[in-house]
């Protein structure tokens, strides 16, 4: 397929890191294969995360298709750009068919980018996760590669605002070793150990990141940061969704 919109955004992302003098360390970037479909499944911290989780398939020359909600192909300005570089909507009252286009990409060989949080984690600790992502890897035969990123929410994140401009800010993106999971195999399992080690690959990235302060609002709390425990983001996630249905509502 023809890539018109990918190349120049990625180069004008890259050209705004420069400027930026952002700190970004990938880690196991020869874990993505250089030819062959896969399904990457990234941690959510950021409404950036898909730049950032799609710079670790850079180095293999790969260009992923992210799934995302359907309302960011709906923006004028968004819109255009994610269907120029064939990124997949989804539209969460019907699946089915985000599902299928995924499954084309990765028959045709493409690497497709999950978020299996679904949303953006405001307790920056990984989210109960969905087995899409696994079902995914076994339907089309390919591997399935878990990712870490880590300092991306102090750019861009839910209930906080947009600090875009910010300088010097150290990115750590980590790519876990491939999984292959298999027909036969119990689906739910396989997504708990998925889950499990994105956790891990994520707490090492925390604490081995170049900043650690205590008291931060982008710092998990059991790392003695004041971003909301994962009972208190699950809370306020409900409470979210309500609203929205009741907006929704005649």
């Amino acid at each position: 397929m023809a890539e018109i919109v990918y190349p120049p955004v990625i180069g004008a992302a890259l050209t705004m890191f420069r400027a930026l003098d952002l700190k970004i360390r990938i880690e196991g970037a020869d874990r993505i294969p250089r030819t062959g479909g896969a399904v990457l499944v990234s941690n959510h911290i950021s409404y950036l995360d898909f730049i950032f989780a799609g710079l670790a398939a850079r180095p293999a020359g790969r260009l992923v298709r992210f799934m995302a909600k359907k309302e960011v192909f709906d923006h004028r300005i968004s819109g255009p750009l994610m269907r120029g570089m064939h990124h997949i909507p989804v539209d969460r009252a019907a699946g089915a068919a985000a599902f299928g286009a995924a499954l084309k990409a990765l028959r045709g060989g493409e690497v497709v980018g999950v978020f299996a949080e679904a949303t953006i984690s405001r307790s920056f600790t990984v989210k109960e996760i969905k087995n899409g992502a696994v079902r995914m890897a076994v339907a089309a035969n390919v591997p399935m590669i878990p990712i870490a990123l880590w300092g991306t929410q102090r750019l861009w994140t839910k209930g906080r605002p947009r600090r875009l401009l910010q300088r010097h800010v150290p990115i750590t993106i980590v790519v876990g070793e491939p999984m292959t999971p298999k027909r036969g195999d119990d689906y739910d399992a396989v997504t708990t150990d998925l889950r499990g080690r994105m956790s891990t690959m994520l707490d090492e990235a925390q604490r081995g990141y170049p900043e650690i302060p205590p008291g931060v609002w982008w710092q998990p709390r059991h790392l003695g940061g004041t971003a909301p425990t994962p009972e208190e983001a699950a809370k306020l996630d409900a409470e979210e969704a309500e609203a929205r249905a009741a907006r929704k509502a005649p």
